[in-house]
């Protein structure tokens, strides 16, 4: 008898024990779960508070439009209040500390990246089409080109074939969408680009002082716009800098190139621009990058720097170079020298129009 009143009494103690026990775990993992569910919660909310909200197409187009389209000539643009004092800095800016170019160029590549990061989250609809044939009037090689076409009386330039090209100026847009789909995944890297005697002919927007005062805005050239697709950049003094994927190195390469202009790039050293995330690569993991990119992203990359080399300022300086020397010599020298050698023997000179030879 004792036996079994006895069992039950334990028997209920242990069970009211376990269902305290069972009680106090499932409290224990609710009060977890909700704190977990209360640390989502802030995460998302954080998140959402620092998400940049999607800019409609208006506003996406103004990232890159200039306030004034002629203004690529001139120093100091500002491109809003975020960019004052972040772009081409004048000649009166030349004695800024190493420190304040190097926080001027930090914010240009912050802002650079942002917009191109803007443009490839907008939707189809959202994004503008052919935004470069927009953007032409503001680029510096634009404006060297109108130059050229009213110097040109002799009929020396190409007129026809480099207004088809600017009038088609879109197939730039197409080439770069057709880039961006095959080229590999690649972590941003680094690198320093120098050319004859400190020029800029890749016109790349320039932070602090310059060897030749010759400043270029954010945007302010269509190499600016070609690159800005596939990292950031910037010139001071006499050197670029590029950040980005290979795509941009092999694009300057191959724009030196084809205008024959001496050139030498070299890895960008990690101290150069700090806080900002790139690599700075040695020549075999530079072979490695290149050998990842397949022949026909290469072709398209070389076809899109012939583009931007024939447009190019210094292909327009070029021309205006040969119509100085027409101007120079628009007339028979070597008539002019009989005529001179007439006029000391006989003391008479001769009619200007007669091209008969005198002797």
């Amino acid at each position: 008898m004792t036996e079994p009143t006895a069992k039950p009494t334990v028997t209920s103690n242990s069970q009211r024990t376990t269902a305290s026990a069972t009680s106090t775990a499932n409290a224990d993992k609710k009060d977890v779960r909700g704190k977990v569910r209360n640390k989502q919660r802030t995460a998302k909310n954080k998140q959402k508070t620092n998400i940049t909200p999607a800019l409609d197409k208006a506003a996406l187009l103004a990232l890159f439009t200039l306030p004034d389209a002629e203004s690529n000539t001139e120093s100091n643009v500002e491109l809003g209040v975020e960019q004052a004092s972040l772009n081409t800095l004048s000649s009166s800016e030349s004695n800024s500390s190493e420190t304040n170019i190097a926080a001027q160029r930090l914010a240009l590549y912050r802002r650079q990246h942002e917009r191109t990061r803007q443009l490839y989250m907008a939707s189809a609809a959202t994004r503008p089409t052919y935004l470069v044939q927009t953007l032409k009037t503001q680029f510096a090689e634009y404006q060297q080109y109108l130059l050229a076409q009213q110097l040109d009386k002799r009929g020396l330039m190409d007129t026809d074939g480099l207004e088809r090209l600017w009038q088609q100026l879109h197939v730039v847009d197409d080439i770069i969408e057709d880039i961006v789909r095959h080229m590999p995944a690649q972590q941003p890297a680094g690198w320093q680009l120098t050319t004859q005697d400190g020029h800029n002919p890749l016109r790349f927007p320039t932070v602090g002082k310059l060897k030749h005062d010759k400043p270029i805005v954010d945007q302010g050239s269509l190499n600016s716009y070609v690159l800005g697709h596939f990292g950031v950049s910037s010139f001071t003094y006499d050197r670029a800098y590029y950040i980005g994927h290979v795509v941009g190195y092999l694009f300057s390469c191959y724009f030196c190139a084809h205008l024959s202009i001496s050139y030498g790039v070299t890895a960008l050293a990690p101290q150069i621009v700090s806080d900002y995330e790139y690599a700075s690569l040695e020549t075999p993991h530079m072979v490695r990058l290149l050998q990842g990119l397949d022949g026909y992203c290469k072709k398209r990359i070389y076809q899109l720097a012939v583009i931007c080399a024939r447009l190019s300022v210094f292909a327009s300086d070029k021309r205006i170079e040969r119509m100085l020397i027409a101007e120079v010599n628009d007339f028979d020298k070597k008539l002019q020298q009989q005529h001179l050698d007439v006029l000391l023997l006989q003391g008479l000179m001769p009619d200007s129009s007669d091209s008969t030879p005198l002797f």
